[in-house]
């Protein structure tokens, strides 16, 4: 099991912009809603293209290469070309520090 990783405090994140982490190789795009934080494996399940790139449009994310949209909330592919979901890891918040969790291997 892997241990709780910092990203950045809450008050660092910007509407509309992720933040990137990276843990054992995975790239991780941590992104602020207004119901609170989300994070997504960085990588269109369509063509391997980075999501925190993209442009963010209420709560989704829009892949810069192809166009695909997908749910910050969930991960899920909501338009092709993409039609398989993005890995969604566990965020928190601890002290003002937003954390995430790669839990695939748990």
């Amino acid at each position: 099991m892997s241990g709780w990783n910092d990203v950045a405090r809450l008050d660092e994140f910007e509407a509309g912009r992720a933040k990137l982490l990276e843990i054992d190789g995975a790239k991780i795009a941590v992104y602020r809603l207004h119901d609170g934080c989300h994070a997504l494996e960085d990588i269109c399940t369509h063509d391997g293209g980075e999501l925190a790139s993209g442009c963010v449009e209420g709560e989704e994310v829009i892949c810069p290469r192809h166009g695909a949209h997908f749910s910050i909330r969930t991960g899920e592919a909501l338009t092709a070309p993409a039609y398989e979901p993005v890995y969604k890891f566990p965020v928190r918040v601890e002290n003002g520090m937003v954390q995430v969790r790669d839990d695939r291997w748990d």
